[in-house]
Formats: C-alpha cells, structure tokens, sequence
C-alpha cells in the first residue's frame, strides 16, 4: 500500500489522505459572543441568555415515568381501531384527573375534542409503536371555525391552531406590581409601586402592551421593522422572572435573570403570577395518526392537528410521534418541554413538497424543544410568533428545515445543535402583510448543519441578530451594533449546544 519515492519519503494514496483528514478531528473554536465558558458574556450585549427555558427553567428534570394509577379501559375504552373511545378517554380525564393513566396497547379511535386540565394528570403509553390514537375526522368536522388570512383569504382557524388534545389552562390576571421606572435590556433591578405585594421568590409574569403606535414593537425590531401598520399596537411581550430581593425603602426588586428587552412605564410593564391552572401535565409514550390523505397546500388543512397546550406551565410531551397531520403540536404558554417528537407522513406533498402546515409551533415564552425529528417536510417546520421570547429548540435534526419566524415580533429565540437537512428552506417564512419582518433582534443560530451553505437572509429581520457556526462559505461579519455572522465550521464550535453551556453555568454559579 505504502511505496517510498527517491529521497525514502513514504508515499501515501490519495485516498487514505482523504480518509485521515476526514478522521480528524476539528480543532475547538470559540465564539467571540460567549468565549470558551462563557467568560465573553455580557447580560446586556447581543447575545441574550436563554437557559430559563423548559420545564422549571432546566432547575428539575422532567419526572421520571411514574407507575400507572388508572387505565383509560377502566373507564371504557376498547382500543380495538373500530370502537369510538372518546368518551372513555375523556371520562378517565374528568374522573380520574391528577393521576398516571395508561393507555395498554392497542388503536384507540378519537373522533372529538378531549381536554386534560387537571394539575398532575399524566396520559402514558407503553410504547409509541404499539399505543395509537386514530383521528379519523377534522376539526372542522367536530366543530366549525371558519376564518380568513390577514390578506382576507377564507380558510379555517384550525390551519393555524388547535389540537384534539387539548390541555388547557389559565393565569390569573391580578397585578400585584407595576413596573414604575424606565430599565434597560439587561437589568436585574425594577422599581415597582408595592413592593409589599411581592415576596422574595415569587415568579411573576412580566409583560407590558404597546401603545397605539407600535413603539415596544419598534424596539423589538431594533428599530428596523418594515412595515407595521396591521399591527395595530397588539405587541405583548411577556416572560417569567423570579423576585430575589426587595429594598421596600427603595421600592425596587431584584430579578434573577437580565431584561430580555426594554421595560418602559410607556408600555404599561406589569408582574403578575406565574402561576398557571394547568401544570405538571404530561403526555408520553404515544402515536397521534390521522388518516392518509393528499395534502392541498397552504391554508386548506381543516385542522388534522394533534396536541395544543393552551396557557400552560411546567408541562411536557415526551416520546410522540405524529403521523399524516395538518398540525403537530402547538404550545402557547411558559416553561413548557417537548422532547423526542416525531413527525412523519405518508400524505402526498403538494407543489412545494411538503405535507403539512405547522410542525410544532411555539407562543409566549422559555418552552424547549429538544430532540425533534421531522422524517416529513411542513410549509413551516418549526415556529415562534407574536412576541414569542427566550424558547429554544435543539438536538434536532429533519429533511430540510424551516425556521419560521411569523412576523408580530417574535424575539430572543435560539435555535442550536440542529442537522437542517438540504438547508433550501432554513428562512422560509410566513405571517400577513405589514405584520414586521419575519424575526425580531436577538435571534440566535448557533451549530446549524446544511448540506447547502447559508448566507445571511437579507431582509428576514433586523441587523441585531446572531447567526454562529452555520454552514456557509461566506466572510465574516462582526459589527456591534449591526450584523454578526461568525462563519466558524459547525464541527468546530465549542460549546456544541449554547442552551447547555448557559444553564451549566448558570446552575453552577
């Protein structure tokens, strides 16, 4: 194999060259927004911190599967793919609510709504491959919702959201706090009007609404934001914060993690409790299917959705898989987890090869995606909309992902260690006309893989955003205050997974 030249250099063949390199490994590289153990950090810089996400801000792990309590067959349910066991299931919700309940093997047919609302009340199978639920309706079919696009296009509401799996919540709307003071992105310090109102440890919702003429929607946008005129000052960003410390002589508090943007008396900033009616709320170990039908395209889906957590907390979906849907899961709330989810179809693509609508789409603020696969291709893989803040998804990998940014100022979004596939459709995006662009500032990329380099997507969102280590072939680009495309080689970049290396440091400190 090895032959010496003249001079008795080993002579080696080109392709055990080729082989060696590949073998190689990548020498580590660091980005200059974090360095190697966050030591670049800065609370206040572009870069935000996003390791409150998921179930009880990363703090806990999801609770191990527990022993079931209940089975849905003692409350009726036959799983033989012929009986409708909607009735059984939703019974051993109402009755048996707060407990473990299993679903044995077999093909349960579910052909309405069924809610889970009570606190503690895990739905389980025992394997997605053996534990089905069938969905051979729309949700059209079980209950009319018409509606039409920003563009007045009629179509149904279930194009864009519901599930027959519901879980269902709500917050309380008291204040006990106003925010009283101007604070800038980055702080730990509010003044509040009743500090007496608050205990150290409280979490409490901050959320503020925007004035008529979309100036926090303006700021979201760094400034930068097209057209905003059907926005209509509807802008409500809102995250979870924790009370640390009160100076009731001051009147101020201290929370425990940086501002994820301005908060301003203009825009009516409040903190309300955290707390919501639906938490700890868990569905596993199963397969959502609906029936294999062509898919039109976009906006005639009539609701094969699966999962939708509304105005939830610290509730999770974990080991699902979703076949032939308009829909996968959609999670509108705070401090929630999918992880292990699935999304496959048999359906016929329409003209744009894709086989659905909305994958998994994400609104309010700190939920986790982590682990995905999408063995299919939806108009819009994966989604953040609506002032939608500090989620994150990662550990991924799909056919040729979108990263859908639906315009109404979805802002301080990461989306790291992800394979996107082809990398055609990494931007694509949707959301109505004069809505903003489709992402706010401080999105982050960090480790995205395409087979296709990626360049920086002119006119998706402002400048102040963070694209690091995606495959690509350009330059880089590193400006303060405008763009920052750090081209390192997704290989090669160290901390792999910036939301771990966040909440490492975080937990640790």
């Amino acid at each position: 194999m090895y032959t010496p030249d003249a001079l008795g250099k080993l002579i080696l063949p080109l392709a055990f060259i080729t082989m060696m390199v590949a073998a190689a490994p990548a020498v580590a590289q660091h980005s200059v927004l974090w360095g190697r153990d966050g030591d670049r950090y800065d609370p206040a810089g572009r870069l935000p911190d996003f390791s409150y996400a998921g179930y009880h801000r990363g703090e806990k792990p999801l609770p191990e599967p527990a022993k079931p309590q209940v089975s849905v067959r003692d409350f009726g349910a036959v799983g033989d793919g012929k009986t409708d066991d909607t009735a059984a299931f939703q019974k051993a919700f109402d009755q048996a609510g707060g407990k473990v309940i299993a679903v044995p093997p077999g093909r349960y047919i579910i052909t309405d709504f069924i809610y889970m609302r009570q606190r503690g009340t895990v739905l389980i199978g025992d394997d997605p491959a053996q534990c089905v639920l069938y969905f051979p309706r729309t949700l059209e079919d079980v209950k009319p919702n018409p509606g039409q696009t920003t563009s007045g296009r009629p179509t149904s509401n279930y194009s864009w959201s519901g599930g027959f799996v519901r879980i269902r919540g709500r917050f309380d709307s008291a204040t006990p706090a106003r925010i009283t003071a101007d604070a800038p992105r980055g702080s730990t310090t509010l003044q509040v009007d009743k500090p007496h109102a608050l205990q150290v440890g409280d979490e409490l919702r901050l959320q503020q609404s925007d004035t008529p003429d979309n100036s926090l929607a303006e700021h979201l946008y760094a400034n930068d934001p097209s057209k905003l005129h059907n926005v209509n000052g509807h802008t409500r960003p809102t995250w979870i914060v924790r009370i640390t410390a009160i100076n009731a002589d001051a009147k101020t508090v201290t929370i425990d993690r940086p501002l994820l943007c301005d908060a301003r008396p203009q825009w009516n900033p409040v903190l309300r409790s955290a707390a919501s009616s639906a938490e700890e709320i868990g569905i596993e170990n199963l397969t959502f299917e609906f029936p294999v039908t062509d898919y039109e395209g976009h906006f005639t889906e009539l609701g094969r959705n699966a999962i939708a957590f509304d105005s939830t907390r610290h509730c999770w979906a974990r080991r699902i898989i979703i076949r032939h849907a308009d829909s996968g899961i959609f999670i509108n709330g705070y401090n929630n987890t999918l992880t292990d989810i699935t999304l496959t179809s048999d359906r016929r693509m329409d003209r744009t090869n894709t086989t659905g609508h909305h994958g998994i789409q994400i609104g309010g603020a700190d939920n986790l995606v982590a682990g995905f696969n999408f063995e299919t291709h939806f108009i819009h893989d994966l989604t953040v909309a609506s002032a939608a803040c500090g989620n994150v998804f990662m550990n991924g990998n799909a056919l040729d992902l979108s990263l859908d940014h639906h315009r109404r100022a979805p802002f301080a979004n990461l989306f790291t260690h992800i394979d996107a596939g082809l990398g055609r459709d990494l931007f694509r995006s949707g959301g109505g006309a004069a809505l903003g662009r489709h992402s706010a500032a401080w999105t982050t990329l960090w480790n995205i893989t395409t087979d296709r380099p990626q360049t920086w997507p002119d006119g998706w969102g402002p400048d102040l955003m963070n694209l690091v280590a995606v495959t690509t072939d350009q330059p880089p680009i590193k400006s303060t205050d405008g763009r920052w495309f750090e081209p390192i080689a997704p290989a090669a970049i160290q901390p792999v997974n910036l939301y771990d290396a966040q909440l490492k440091r975080r937990l640790t400190r």
